[in-house]
């Protein structure tokens, strides 16, 4: 797999790694069984801008990668700002992410928002994101992964394929 300079930095330097102490916010997204776990922490000031914003991110590469520049992307931003960040703007602002790798940046968005809306519900207020899948603990963010009907993949998933058909590199499902 091929990543951009900019994964590979974040990746080997990731920024704002650690836990707020006195959150304002905590969203926690992922799956063990999967292997990829975030946590993302904010503090929010009194205008309700994002003042910090800190991740803790169990998993690979793109994992790391996604969940620093996510942080990076929501300092300074309003909570509706950084509740609308989406997964391609965050594969965009890394130089893109191999098809197989955007479930990353899907669980780096979620975090935030669940941290957005855990800031939201303790102020009485109503969430922004609503239901967010990946927050379950029975997630699976290779459920609706469509990758293997991806041109520049099937020749992967084919050199790759187990017994059952399934690609046995980038899907390791239980």
């Amino acid at each position: 797999m091929i990543y951009s300079d900019k994964v590979m930095d974040h990746f080997n330097n990731p920024r704002n790694v650690g836990v707020i102490e006195d959150a304002d916010g905590t969203g926690e997204v992922g799956n063990p069984v999967c292997g990829d776990m975030m946590k993302i922490t904010i503090a929010v000031d009194d205008s309700e801008r994002i003042s910090d914003v800190k991740f803790q991110t169990l998993g690979c590469g793109a994992a790391i990668a996604t969940s620093s520049i996510v942080t990076e992307m929501a300092k300074g931003l309003s909570l509706e700002e950084a509740a609308a960040i989406s997964k391609q703007q965050v594969a965009d602002e890394l130089g893109g992410l191999p098809p197989a790798k955007m479930h990353c940046s899907v669980l780096a968005t979620d975090g935030l928002k669940v941290a957005v809306d855990d800031y939201l519900v303790k102020h009485g207020r109503e969430p922004l994101a609503g239901v967010i899948q990946s927050a379950d603990p029975n997630f699976d963010p290779h459920a609706d992964e469509d990758h293997h009907d991806d041109a520049e993949v099937v020749e992967h998933v084919h050199d790759h394929a187990g017994a059952d058909g399934e690609c046995s590199v980038c899907c390791q499902r239980p």
